[in-house]
Parts: structure tokens; C-alpha cells; sequence
């Protein structure tokens, strides 16, 4: 394994609870202003959000990303307003829940593919980007499809398709911030 983004920028995030737990965080105040940052699409509005995902699973690694994810969900089921619409457990059983989870699912895989090297190359940087794009809309679609009871084909040309030129601009921002990040971190 080697080190994350996080790791190399701040050492003391490899070992000290209290610096993994400050970066947690400030990941779910990133995930959090980032829903805010939105095009408003219906029933799924366009936000910030994968962008961050993506970023926050690059940087921090499978362990910190998936723990980021998740308080990320337990702050918006306790109804704090850190979601798109704001906050509350109803949100975890909604129309967008599916993609809500699939933000753990990402950082995890995300996390884990970075921690192996593969976001130091420009190849494995956009094989990862892939693999979170289709764990956040994977099951984003699905479950779209599944509470509107639209089908899947529905969900498809609600859920995903209107965002596809989006989340290519996203996904180009990431192939430039990450590389600008690993170079910072070398000095």
C-alpha cells in the first residue's frame, strides 16, 4: 500500500485519531457545501457532490473516505441541512437516497484503488473516476427506478442520462485537481 494524498500532504493523518477525525470532518462539511452548489434538475437536482466524492475518496483512502461517507449520512438522518435539500432521515428513503449510499460505496473503492497507486497515473486516475461515477449512479438509478416506481428505463433518462455532460466536467475537474495535489505534495 501506499500513502494516500492525505498521508503525504499531512503526515499525522497516517496515525493520530484526533487528525483522522478532524479530516472527517472537514470531509463532511466539503460533502455538505458542495449539495449546496446545485443546478436544480428534477427529481435528482445536479450538484458539487460527486465531484467532492470522488476527490474526498482520492485523497483520503478507503478507511477515512467510507468513515467520511457515512457520518456524512448519520449528520442529514439527524437533520442537519447538509444535503441539497437539507436534512432529515426521510432523505435516506427518498428519491436520491440510492445515490446517497452509493457516495460511501465510491469512497471506499475510490479510497482503496488510489491507496494502491493508481491515482498517480493519468490511466489509473480516470479508471478511477469511472469505477466511482457507476457506484454512485448504479445504485442511484436503481433506487430512483425502484421509489417512483418509473422502471428502469424511466429512472435511466431521469437519474442519469441529464447529467452525463456534467459529470464529464466534474470528472475533468478531478483529472486536474488530483495531479495539481499529488505535485503540491512533493515539495
Amino acid at each position: 500500500m501506499q500513502s494516500t494524498l492525505v498521508q503525504e500532504v499531512w503526515p499525522l493523518a497516517r496515525d493520530s485519531r484526533l487528525a483522522q477525525a478532524v479530516l472527517v470532518v472537514t470531509g463532511t462539511l466539503l460533502l455538505a457545501l458542495s449539495a449546496k452548489v446545485q443546478v436544480p434538475f428534477f427529481p435528482v437536482p445536479a450538484t458539487m457532490q460527486t465531484y467532492a466524492v470522488l476527490l474526498l475518496g482520492i485523497a483520503y483512502g478507503p478507511r477515512l473516505g467510507v468513515a467520511t461517507g457515512a457520518l456524512y449520512l448519520i449528520e442529514g438522518a439527524l437533520s442537519l441541512p447538509v444535503f441539497a435539500s437539507g436534512g432529515g432521515v426521510q432523505y435516506l428513503t427518498g428519491p436520491t437516497a440510492g445515490y446517497l449510499f452509493g457516495f460511501i460505496l465510491a469512497m471506499g473503492v475510490t479510497g482503496l484503488l488510489a491507496e494502491r497507486g493508481w491515482s498517480r497515473s493519468l490511466p489509473g486516475l480516470l479508471a478511477i473516476i469511472l469505477a466511482g461515477e457507476i457506484l454512485i449512479f448504479v445504485p442511484g438509478v436503481i433506487w430512483l427506478g425502484l421509489v417512483t416506481g418509473s422502471g428502469i428505463e424511466k429512472a435511466i433518462d431521469l437519474g442519469l442520462t441529464p447529467f452525463i455532460l456534467v459529470e464529464t466536467f466534474k470528472a475533468g475537474l478531478v483529472v486536474v485537481t488530483i495531479p495539481l495535489a499529488w505535485r503540491f505534495s512533493s515539495r
